[in-house]
């Protein structure tokens, strides 16, 4: 929990990783590119005191998530995304196995997630008959928040591939699943908010989107700033994405951001009660989890149950 100026805030990172992408797991040159691919963005997008040597970015330490999400980064609940890329590592990149560990150890601080890319595909799309028979099966199992990879090309796979076109064509076929687009569609950040003005279930992720408060601050303020205008304040959802970047910094900047002046007249401004809801509250109302009383809410936030929900991600 953060607490600034009197305000608390109860976080949820919706979208973290325990990865082992070290040299040593790399089956082939598609794992060393993915790896260095994502010390890319960690290294042009986070603040110089909290970048990390190549080496421990590649692999680091159980100790070292529990430290920087739960006692530096003011995380509550942290929601894995898992990748397995067995194509690319001898034991998988980041796998349910590998982040289960953590699960055992704290079941309170985590949510369970998957993903994976087979053989030649760098992609498919949402619209493929075998894709809406597996979201049949997540509405058939209880399955409601479906995490679907939207956002910038991840080395080797393709741009293309992660279009958020086919969005909308399942989410209004399964109106009862929630899909939460990580990375909300970026660079395609105007098809996203075009699709989710007319999907109410469509969720906006922003992992990839929320170091740009550091580095391009009216970037980040026209992103958030569109986010609100044609969507709402109840579908828009922090993460961190660590380790490519961790949230102590994001949270802090975030909770004192404001969107410039001269953007207000058309895009307003962030209240308390708009930065609680996107750092935590919306989350904690598609997961049903507990906040803490002394964290204002909406009344339907409030009654969380202890038991996750399964959860299923896309990517």
């Amino acid at each position: 929990m953060y607490e600034k100026d009197g305000e608390k805030y109860f976080v949820v990172d919706g979208h973290v990783h325990y990865w082992d992408g070290s040299p040593e797991n790399q089956k082939n040159i598609h794992g060393k590119q993915f790896i260095d691919c994502f010390y890319g963005y960690h290294s042009a997008l986070s603040p110089e005191e909290y970048l990390w040597p190549e080496d421990k970015f590649q692999k680091y330490s159980q100790e070292d998530m529990m430290h920087d999400l739960f006692e530096i980064g003011y995380v509550d609940v942290a929601i894995f995304q898992n990748t397995y890329l067995e194509d690319f590592y001898i034991n998988g990149f980041n796998t349910t196995e590998q982040n289960a560990v953590l699960k055992d150890k704290h079941p309170d601080k985590f949510v369970l997630n998957t993903a994976e890319w087979y053989g030649e595909s760098k992609g498919w799309s949402l619209k493929d008959e075998w894709a809406k028979r597996y979201l049949e099966k997540c509405e058939e199992l209880g399955v409601k928040n479906i995490h679907v990879h939207k956002g910038p090309t991840i080395t080797p796979l393709n741009m293309d591939a992660f279009d958020v076109a086919d969005i909308d064509d399942a989410a209004s076929l399964f109106p009862n699943l929630n899909f939460i687009v990580e990375h909300v569609g970026l660079p395609r950040l105007e098809d996203f908010c075009w699709i989710a003005v007319q999907e109410a279930n469509v969720y906006a992720g922003l992992a990839v989107a929320m170091p740009f408060i550091y580095s391009r601050p009216r970037y980040f303020a026209q992103i958030i700033g569109e986010l609100l205008y044609w969507l709402d304040e109840d579908r828009i959802l922090f993460a961190s994405d660590y380790a490519i970047w961790q949230p102590k910094w994001l949270v802090e900047m975030f909770v004192d951001f404001q969107i410039p002046e001269d953007m207000q007249s058309e895009y307003g401004t962030l209240t308390p009660e708009v930065k609680r809801k996107i750092l935590g509250l919306n989350a904690a109302n598609l997961y049903d989890l507990d906040v803490p009383s002394e964290v204002p809410q909406p009344e339907a936030v409030a009654a969380g149950a202890e038991d996750d929900y399964p959860e299923a991600p896309v990517r």
